[in-house]
């Protein structure tokens, strides 16, 4: 890692003597984002609260296959990723104790709740390609987007630009037989906005038993129906399967890493989903100092998952509405912003297990036996929110918030009848979630922000039932206090950007998955956990030449986070590193351009050693990662433009582990299964021709 960073620095050196002019951009080719590093002044929320935003400039890094790595650039935020349907999102640390998937932060498409109602997210439902930004508030601030403990994150689709029409489409080939196609029409014109994409993605994966095959279609219809009046429509479709390779032993995992599991590769596990989700959007400015923005919406979720022991089938169905309104009182001196609104989330979850027959089926996979277990379950989510921006002169502001949270689960056995039927309902009280943050402002490029709030986050149906299978009344949603203090500076003519956060978040009623099966686990409130750590950010923007730019940059996060109350059973764990987090993570790299048509990135991901066991008893290895991607853009003429690139992604073909599971237990003598292996070396290619009319 030493060796990478003195190379970056010397390389980035030879040319400060250079003369520095800017580079013009191209009227087709993808602009840059706006905002580019964190900033106090959200996109999307009228305050101060710090976030971090990235866009096409950190998208453009990767494969067009790789939201991960591109989210994983972004400091304190850490994606483990099994496989391309397997991710599981921790935000400084929390969410690392989560076995599956993602949970205890809220995800939005276009500021519309993509949550479910137990809140577990799928990132992997959504294409990088049909993204213009991203969007991560970090922590409990983020009072108008649920308080969780983890913080939200916000996917907001790409937009025509001004009285356009056009035609983009990029098509990539690579490794393990990949094929990816996103084909992209745009129009504005008058009172229409329409942003319409189709994409394909097919790869037989590294590993065995993990072929991927997705389609998905997206559309974004705006329609100005007054000037102060606008209305949009956002349907967006996803239908993907995806073969399950599985975690693997430590010694399958260094000597046969492209092995699955012997169970899953036997039944031939996969998952099979259908998602579709479907919003109404009403803006309208009621005057010049009031605004509202409403939103009806609906989701769909077919999901069928063949597992060695047991066939999943699940169907859900979630609707809900969100409404904000937004201000502005002018006094004598000043103009105090102020924003409030509600979101309710509702949702049916239809789960039915039937036994798996696959070693009866002569080698043909998983083949559905009996039925033993149906269930529903009623969720229900509710917040409301506001949110009070006050400046006290040109340089301070305060900005004061508050989150209020209802949750409701109802579980019905449809299976078992009489004394083995295990329904239950569970009402968590309302919970009251405040936010206090601090802006002073030094000049135009240097400020420093202060942050105290409290957050929480919800168990889900699974984690509230006893080992019987019944609603444990005594198990309580996770509450914590953040307290973070940063800085945003822009120095060297505004060329460097730093931007430095110091947090500390105490959370107790610590949520812990205990397994008691194969597939079975159970919640129990376990102690506390101290998460602190810091965060730094740094880009520097160099026009070398009139014809050259050059943008070193890099992500730190230093992540000291503990158990201080922890005792499960006999077994005493306090004091101990929290399982699941790397201590250290580094993502540096460096983007160049040559007369705005050539271009080389090259990227770099290290990643320290995580622990594995609440006894701290075993520890996966650290590992360094380095991408590098050269392309060549140009315009043929008014109307058409061309981008071709080449990349090579893990240039060393080290073996390092993608994503790993923690406390795991091996059955019938074989080893416990910790690892997801990551991809060996593979290449890719991609080809955009952009048509404008």
């Amino acid at each position: 890692m030493k060796s990478f960073l003195h190379f970056l620095l010397a390389f980035t050196s030879l040319f400060v003597s250079f003369a520095q002019e800017p580079i013009q951009k191209d009227s087709i080719t993808e602009l840059d984002e706006v905002i580019l590093l964190d900033s106090l002044q959200s996109a999307t929320d009228n305050g101060i609260i710090a976030t971090k935003i990235i866009g096409t400039k950190v998208f453009q890094n990767y494969s067009p296959v790789d939201m991960v790595s591109a989210i994983n650039q972004i400091s304190g935020v850490y994606i483990l990723s099994g496989a391309l349907n397997t991710n599981r999102i921790t935000i400084r640390g929390v969410g690392a104790r989560t076995l599956f998937g993602t949970d205890k932060l809220r995800l939005y498409y276009n500021d519309i709740p993509i949550t479910n109602g137990s809140g577990f997210s799928t990132i992997e439902s959504f294409d990088l390609e049909n993204l213009s930004s991203v969007e991560v508030i970090k922590g409990p601030k983020a009072t108008n987007y649920g308080a969780n403990l983890g913080g939200a994150i916000l996917l907001n689709s790409k937009q025509p630009t001004n009285e356009s029409t056009y035609f983009r489409n990029n098509f990539t080939i690579g490794s393990y037989s990949l094929v990816k196609n996103n084909l992209q029409f745009s129009l504005k014109e008058n009172k229409i906005a329409l942003n319409f994409h189709y994409g394909f993605l097919e790869t037989d994966g590294y590993r065995e038993n993990n072929k991927f095959k997705r389609e998905g279609v997206l559309l974004d219809l705006n329609y100005q129906i007054t000037p102060k009046t606008n209305i949009g429509l956002l349907f967006n479709h996803v239908d993907y399967n995806a073969q399950i390779p599985s975690s693997l032993g430590e010694t399958d995992f260094k000597e046969n890493p492209t092995k699955a599991a012997f169970t899953w590769k036997s039944a031939k596990g996969y998952e099979d989903n259908k998602y579709s989700l479907a919003g109404l959007t009403l803006n309208h400015a009621f005057s010049a100092k009031l605004s509202n923005t409403t939103s009806i919406f609906y989701s769909y979720l077919d999901h069928y998952e063949p597992r060695p022991f047991g066939i999943l089938e699940e169907y859900t169905n979630g609707y809900g509405f969100r409404t904000k309104f937004a201000g502005q009182w002018a006094t004598n001196n000043s103009k105090i912003d102020y924003n409030f609104g509600a979101e309710l989330y509702k949702d049916e979850y239809q789960w039915s297990e039937f036994e798996n027959l696959y070693q009866d089926n002569n080698g043909q996979g998983s083949l559905q036996g009996d039925q033993f277990a149906d269930n529903k379950e009623f969720r229900r989510q509710f917040n409301a929110f506001g949110n009070l921006l006050i400046p006290f002169g040109k340089s301070f502001s305060t900005q004061i918030g508050l989150n209020v949270n209802k949750t409701y689960y109802d579980f019905r056995d449809e299976f078992n009848q009489g004394a083995d039927n295990k329904s239950a309902e569970r009402d968590f009280d309302v919970i009251i979630l405040p936010s206090l943050n601090l802006n002073y402002n030094f000049s135009a490029t240097k400020s420093i922000y202060a942050n105290i709030s409290r957050g929480f986050s919800n168990p889900t149906v699974e984690e509230t039932l006893t080992p019987d299978g019944v609603i444990n009344p005594d198990i309580a949603q996770e509450t914590g206090v953040n307290y973070e203090i940063g800085s945003r500076l822009l120095l060297l003519d505004r060329k460097l950007s730093m931007n430095l956060a110091l947090y500390r978040m105490d959370i107790k009623n610590l949520l812990v998955a205990q397994r008691v099966g194969e597939d079975q686990y159970i919640g129990k409130n376990a102690g506390k956990t101290q998460h602190q750590g810091l965060e730094l950010d740094m880009e520097y923007n160099w026009d070398i030449a009139s014809k050259l730019r050059v943008t070193p940059f890099m992500s730190y996060t230093y992540n000291d986070h503990s158990f201080v109350t922890f005792v499960d059973g006999d077994n005493n764990y306090s004091g101990n590193p929290l399982t699941g987090v790397p201590k250290h993570r580094l993502n540096s790299g460096l983007q160049a351009q040559l007369n705005n048509k050539f271009y080389w990135y090259s990227t770099h991901q290290y990643v320290g050693e995580i622990p594995l066991t609440d006894a701290n008893e075993l520890y996966s290895d650290a590992f360094n990662v380095v991408n590098s991607k050269v392309g060549y853009k140009n315009q043929l003429g008014k109307k058409l433009s061309m981008d071709i690139a080449f990349g090579i992604n893990n240039i060393f073909d080290r073996n390092y582990a993608q994503s790993v599971l923690i406390n795991t237990t091996g059955f019938g003598g074989a080893e416990p299964r910790y690892y997801y292996p990551g991809n060996d070396r593979n290449y890719y290619g991609s080809l955009r021709l952009g048509y404008s009319l």
